[in-house]
């Protein structure tokens, strides 16, 4: 009776695994490996890299003069980048797989949330493949 146990124990867990497996899947909704590759830049960090990319390309939705900004998501400071927005976390240090905004930014995913969004009011242009990997390097780096 215990190796019986055992054996649908073990079975319950790796259909268990390969749920929770599924699952994170479906939350980044997207194929990581389509990403543009990391920029081999080292030591990336928000104010001297990202920071100037976001200046120019989300400051007008998402920027410290913007009395209310879209999603709740402001990106004007690391300290904001990192908190997040009304739906949660966009980036999770480390984990490009688990950071929104990785999708996002590089156009994958669902296309309700594209940055900048394709056609947009201020006709800002999407991120470049550069960009988008600098980006990447940066949350791979640890997001600081």
């Amino acid at each position: 009776m215990l190796l019986k146990f055992l054996i649908v124990g073990g079975a319950s867990a790796s259909i268990f695994v390969a749920v929770c497996v599924l699952a994170d899947d479906k939350q980044t909704g997207y194929d990581t490996s389509l990403l543009p590759p990391a920029a081999s830049q080292t030591g990336v960090t928000y104010a001297s890299d990202v920071q100037p990319i976001f200046d120019k390309s989300c400051y007008p939705c998402h920027g410290p003069k913007t009395p209310k900004p879209k999603g709740g998501l402001r990106l004007d400071s690391l300290a904001a980048v990192l908190k997040g927005g009304k739906e949660g976390v966009v980036v999770v240090p480390g984990n490009i797989a688990k950071s929104p905004m990785m999708s996002s930014v590089a156009h994958l995913g669902d296309p309700d949330d594209y940055m900048p969004p394709p056609k947009n009011k201020g006709h800002i242009e999407p991120l470049t493949k550069a960009q988008i990997g600098l980006i990447r390097a940066w949350i791979e780096q640890g997001a600081k």
